[in-house]
């Protein structure tokens, strides 16, 4: 059983006369967050390095692309086999090295530098080196919009000089006097702060991920030791918890 066309049956279903009353009535603006979620969720997955859930989490990746597939065929506009052409042509023209007899490119660097080429051709009516950046979650927009800038020679000679850029940024912070203001040189410090991750080779979304588990951790760790709810702690006895869990944890590893 194919069950790729299966499963394209059964959205069509859900979204038919017929169907589920809930599905009828989505759009593609009513379940665009969905497939960040779901698209989180899956990344989630691959963290856990647990196969399974990966497995479900993708089924449920593949559910978004089918309803918006469906949804714009029931507007008349495209369908997912239009989607699935769409994306297979594309495969094929960014690989000529794969698909063309006369192209030998085979190192990785020359690869990607060949791809970016062949999307610059593709997109001719975008003007300007910022055009075309998709609306991602804001770090990774971020590293996004740095390598783009780093492409047109934009660049730091050195370390030193991009760690400099970024005290910079903190000083800014601190001698900004009013809301908004402080609102802008924070953001010109996480925006700096990327780059340093992108001159370390580092990803940043991935280290504050790992920061965000680490604290859950200590945190959830704090709970279980406390002799009284966390809410009826002094900053004191805070203090010395938050010590006692990171020396805890720390000797556990």
């Amino acid at each position: 059983m194919n069950y790729l066309d299966e499963v394209i049956k059964t959205v069509k279903i859900l979204r038919s006369p017929d169907g589920c009353a809930w599905d009828r009535e989505q759009t593609h603006k009513s379940i665009r967050q969905n497939m960040i979620e779901e698209a989180y969720e899956a990344i989630q997955a691959i963290d856990e390095e647990n196969d399974e859930h990966l497995k479900e989490e993708l089924g449920d990746v593949l559910l978004q692309v089918l309803l918006h597939s469906q949804i714009a065929q029931d507007e008349n506009s495209f369908n997912i086999q239009d989607v699935a052409k769409t994306l297979n042509d594309k495969l094929i023209r960014r690989h000529p090295h794969v698909f063309k007899k006369n192209e030998n490119t085979k190192d990785t660097k020359e690869i990607l530098a060949n791809w970016e080429k062949l999307k610059a051709q593709e997109k001719k009516e975008r003007k300007k080196t910022m055009d075309g950046i998709p609306l991602l979650p804001s770090l990774l927009r971020a590293m996004k919009i740095s390598k783009k800038a780093v492409r047109t020679g934009f660049e730091w000679k050195n370390k030193d000089q991009v760690m400099e850029c970024f005290e910079s940024e903190i000083k800014e912070f601190k001698n900004a006097k009013t809301i908004k203001e402080k609102e802008e040189e924070l953001g010109d410090i996480l925006f700096s702060l990327v780059n340093v991750a992108r001159w370390e080779n580092i990803d940043p979304d991935a280290a504050l991920e790992r920061a965000n588990k680490k604290f859950i951790k200590r945190f959830n760790l704090m709970e279980e030791l406390s002799k009284k709810p966390l809410g009826d702690l002094t900053f004191d006895e805070y203090d010395k918890l938050w010590r006692e869990v990171k020396e805890k944890i720390k000797q556990g590893e």
